[in-house]
């Protein structure tokens, strides 16, 4: 029997009852309307210091267009509240507060933190936005070349763990003091998931959303083919290959994206929350998972952990698969990775 990809075979129950909705209502006033063709609907905004790319595909195009704006100015809301650059920012004045108690923050902040903590469990604290401090550390210590002491990493460090975070029933949050959050690890994939909420209230179906060529939703497919099909870096300056995607979230990430050479050896830009330490050696990871938030944070798992034991904490995630590159160009895939993205490895 031909075993058909889990990314075909799962639909919501949602998304068959409105199916189903749907032919009923055609069949009771019969087959005299003739199916509208489909439009597809490309648009692309600068969000979150990258590019944030739509392609929609729906019958009716000014809905599409309607439902893309909405999107950008969901994303554009998000980053406002999520940055560190602005001082204003909701994120940045609660950093400020850390160790002053309680303060109100806005939903969305509530929510990630939230979500963050969840997945620092799911991760085994591999990923962990209250990084802050030590990438404040190491961003220091790339520009004056210099190697922390041994006595400002553990300060740093000492003062990293999102357990420590507390929201309480009011939806109020409180730091520790000396902590600060950092939403670079997982905020692109988190807004892709809201953008998500979105377009299902908006009925759209059918759209790929592209971060940067870092972060990727999937809903449906195009209208001339079974699946999204979309590039994966591989870390080098190159591409890993072309894996086709449908009702899924991708995450891809790299070790030495921005790395900094200080006292003769290159330094990445991904810290590892629990030694307080850069990573040292140059890893790529590409993670696919039901939701961007949690592909982001596994990305993280992976670089953080290595191949084996990353890819053997994704196996106990339902829905995971994952793939490492390691600094030989070696590819390490979970087992399902294959056959649930029909990866194609090579450059296109």
């Amino acid at each position: 029997m031909v075993r058909i990809p889990r990314i075909f075979r799962e639909l919501s129950q949602r998304r068959v009852a409105r199916t189903l909705s749907a032919l009923l209502a055609f069949s009771a006033f019969g087959c005299t309307t003739a199916e509208r063709p489909l439009v597809t609907v490309r648009d692309g905004r600068p969000l979150m210091g990258t590019v944030l790319q739509l392609t929609f595909v729906a019958a009716d195009e000014a809905r599409a267009r309607e439902a893309a704006d909405a999107c950008f100015e969901l994303v554009a809301d998000i980053e406002a509240v999520l940055t560190t650059y602005a001082a204003a920012s909701a994120t940045s004045r609660m950093n400020a507060s850390a160790g002053s108690g309680p303060i109100a923050v806005p939903p969305a902040l509530a929510r990630i933190l939230a979500d963050s903590q969840r997945l620092a469990l799911l991760t085994r604290g591999s990923f962990d936005p209250t990084v802050g401090p030590l990438i404040e550390l190491w961003t220091r210590a790339g520009q004056s070349g210099r190697l922390p002491a041994a006595a400002e990493i553990a300060a740093a460090k000492g003062v990293v763990g999102i357990e420590r975070i507390v929201i309480d029933a009011e939806g109020r949050v409180s730091l520790a003091a000396g902590m600060a959050v950092n939403f670079g690890g997982v905020g692109k994939g988190w807004a892709l998931d809201r953008a998500a909420e979105l377009l299902e209230e908006r009925g759209i179906e059918r759209a790929l959303l592209d971060f940067g060529g870092s972060s990727w939703l999937a809903l449906g497919a195009p209208a001339d083919a079974m699946a999204w099909r979309v590039l994966l870096r591989d870390g080098r300056g190159g591409y890993a290959g072309v894996a086709s995607l449908r009702d899924t979230s991708v995450s891809f990430s790299e070790s030495f994206g921005d790395s900094s050479e200080i006292e003769g050896r290159r330094y990445g830009h991904v810290i590892d929350p629990r030694t307080g330490w850069p990573l040292k050696e140059p890893l790529a990871a590409v993670a696919l998972a039901r939701d961007g938030a949690t592909a982001e944070a596994l990305t993280k798992a992976l670089l953080v952990l290595g191949p084996d034991e990353g890819l053997a904490l994704l196996a106990g995630v339902a829905g995971a698969e994952g793939l490492v590159i390691d600094a030989a160009g070696t590819l390490h895939e979970s087992l399902g990775f294959r056959r649930e993205t029909g990866f194609e490895a090579g450059a296109p």
